[in-house]
Formats: structure tokens, sequence, C-alpha cells
């Protein structure tokens, strides 16, 4: 699993974008995609661990934990 940043949530629409602490590109993450805690529980600048995965629209966020 990679660890990761929360960089930015945007809690109207239930997305947000977590930063790598290896580097490279922000990944989008959906709110269904949170294992461990809701949505709700997560703030900017939280720790994750998260899966990438590669989709149609680029990489994503999958099964993001708080640490």
């Amino acid at each position: 699993m990679a660890v990761g940043i929360i960089k930015r949530l945007v809690s109207e629409k239930g997305f947000g974008f977590i930063r790598s602490l290896n580097g490279g590109d922000e990944l989008f993450f959906h709110r269904s995609a949170v294992r461990f805690g809701t949505y709700e529980d997560l703030t900017e600048g939280d720790r994750v661990t998260y899966e990438e995965t590669r989709t149609d629209k680029g990489l994503r966020a999958e099964n993001v934990r708080p640490e």
C-alpha cells in the first residue's frame, strides 16, 4: 500500500485528492473508497494509506485508510 497526505477535500461533492509521499501526481478519490472510517472523518493534512488503481480517467486511490 502507498502512503500519502490528504491534499484537498471537496466535501459538498464527496471527493478529494491525495498527495503521495513518494512524489508523483495527486490522486483522486471518491468517498466510497474510504475504509475503516468515513469520508467525514478525514481532514486535509491527514496521513492515509491507499491502493492506486488505473481507470479510463487516469489513476485514482482506492481502499483509502486513515493511519
